[in-house]
Order: structure tokens, then C-alpha cells, then sequence
């Protein structure tokens, strides 16, 4: 890719029982920070906290300010309901009686 050119990159935020999915263009060099602001999905849901939230390319962590590749996949992610280490000993005791 040359400098210049625009990138095209998804951005994914899931919900419970849908998923907010944007392709956007950016220029290179863009981040993910820059992919997230382009996409407006912190517009559609408000509830988002990009301090508290975090956020991924392709299913790896990543950082608001690490660059993004064309065609790459930025996933914000909800803060867990549950830790799932205390879900599976709950459920563990559970069995047990």
C-alpha cells in the first residue's frame, strides 16, 4: 500500500441479541481510535466507555492508538457480566449437592 491511500476497516460492537457492524474508509496510518470515531457507533450507543472498554483487531487485544491495516476488524468489547472463573465454581458447587 502507498502513502495515500485509504484504508477500508470494519468496526464490530456485539450486543446481546444483535450486532452493530460499520465499514468505514480511512486514510493510512489511521488508528483505532480513529476507526471507532469514523464508524459513530459511540453516537448509536452511548453506553460505550472507550476508558473502561476494550478493544481488539481480529480477536487481539489492541490500543485506541495502535494503527489499523486494510481490511482489519476493530471489535469493542462489553465488560463481562460475570467473571466466568466464579460462573464454573458456582456451577461446580452446584453439582456437587
Amino acid at each position: 500500500m502507498t502513502l495515500g491511500e485509504t484504508l477500508t476497516v470494519e468496526v464490530v460492537f456485539a450486543l446481546p441479541l444483535e450486532q452493530d457492524c460499520t465499514v468505514v474508509e480511512l486514510p493510512d496510518g489511521a488508528s483505532v481510535r480513529d476507526a471507532i470515531a469514523r464508524s459513530g457507533v459511540t453516537a448509536r450507543h452511548p453506553a460505550i466507555d472507550l476508558g473502561a472498554c476494550r478493544v481488539g483487531i481480529w480477536g487481539r487485544p489492541a490500543g485506541l492508538d495502535d494503527r489499523v491495516g486494510n481490511g482489519d476488524r476493530v471489535e469493542i468489547y462489553r465488560p463481562l457480566q460475570a467473571d466466568p472463573k466464579e460462573s464454573r465454581r458456582a456451577r461446580a458447587r452446584r453439582g456437587k449437592r
